[in-house]
């Protein structure tokens, strides 16, 4: 794994040099023009599909409450849940450097871990020098902290990499401007699982950038999948390595950008989630 793949960072010329962050042609912030509203006809079109899919979930809503009627009085099976369900379990509620901690020895647990353990690796107390040294001791195994420690603080502290995503050689963002980076998993399954290890797969979108009104660097989304390689360790998940690649992508609706004020807003008072399988 190359050290740089811990965030999904733009024209980074180092160690990873794999991940890009795209920026759009138009600033969003710098008030570069908006597409024309869309049609009546398209829009009317747009709420018509909106109501059939709203009835079509209704409809189907109310199948499953039936099946489950069924199923409680004897007359069929209910259906076994798919990957992309929830199981009902509840997140842990123990932490450690403020990273939830504990996960189950399950398969559930596993993917729980590998879905928190992506949101910390992506976010922005990476960029900050002791935040980062907890983050690693807290996630990794400990023969494999110690070494990606050094790997990571080269990174964090080069120059380059930091003026390439328009922050100062301590990681702070210009004065007036906010530094945003989130992960936010839309899934996970698991690849590979033995007694004490698991591969798992996060799929996850991410915010990037800078949110201000004299931004060159506005916050994007970016979509990736995490591969992590876990191994239970002193009573919990811990990573050995995780990969990383692009996707799946979805497309883009047409929708305008938000505002440099909204945004800061947003990141400010919307807060992370603990994830769970």
């Amino acid at each position: 794994m190359s050290p740089g793949d811990e965030g999904s960072y733009p024209d980074y010329d180092g160690p990873t040099g794999q991940t890009r962050t795209r920026l759009p042609e138009n600033d969003p912030y710098g008030g570069a023009p908006r597409r024309p509203t869309r049609s009546s006809s398209r829009s009317l079109v747009t709420v018509v599909g909106v109501v059939v899919l709203l009835i079509a979930a209704i409809a189907f809503a109310n199948r499953g409450d039936h099946s489950t009627a069924d199923s409680a009085s004897g007359k069929g099976a209910r259906p076994k849940a798919v990957a992309t369900d929830p199981s009902g379990t509840r997140p842990v509620t123990t932490e450690s450097a403020g990273i939830p901690s504990g996960f189950a020895h399950t398969e559930q647990g596993a993917q729980s871990a590998a879905a928190n353990y992506a949101v910390t690796l992506g976010s922005a107390d990476m960029f900050d020098s002791a935040k980062r040294h907890a983050i690693v001791d807290a996630v990794y195994t400990a023969d494999v902290a110690a070494s990606r420690q050094s790997e990571l603080d080269r990174v964090y502290a080069s120059q380059q990499f930091l003026s390439n995503i328009g922050l100062a050689k301590n990681g702070a963002p210009p004065a007036g401007q906010t530094f945003v980076s989130r992960v936010i998993p839309v899934g996970t399954k698991i690849t590979a699982a033995g007694t004490d290890t698991a591969t798992v797969e996060v799929w996850y979108t991410s915010l990037f950038g800078l949110s201000g009104t004299s931004s060159t660097n506005p916050v994007t989304e970016s979509w990736f999948t995490n591969t992590f390689e876990l191994k239970w360790a002193n009573n919990d998940w811990k990573v050995t390595d995780f990969q990383q690649k692009d996707g799946p992508v979805p497309v883009g609706r047409d929708q305008r950008a938000s505002t440099a004020d909204d945004m800061t807003k947003a990141v400010e008072e919307y807060g992370g989630f603990t994830y769970a399988r």
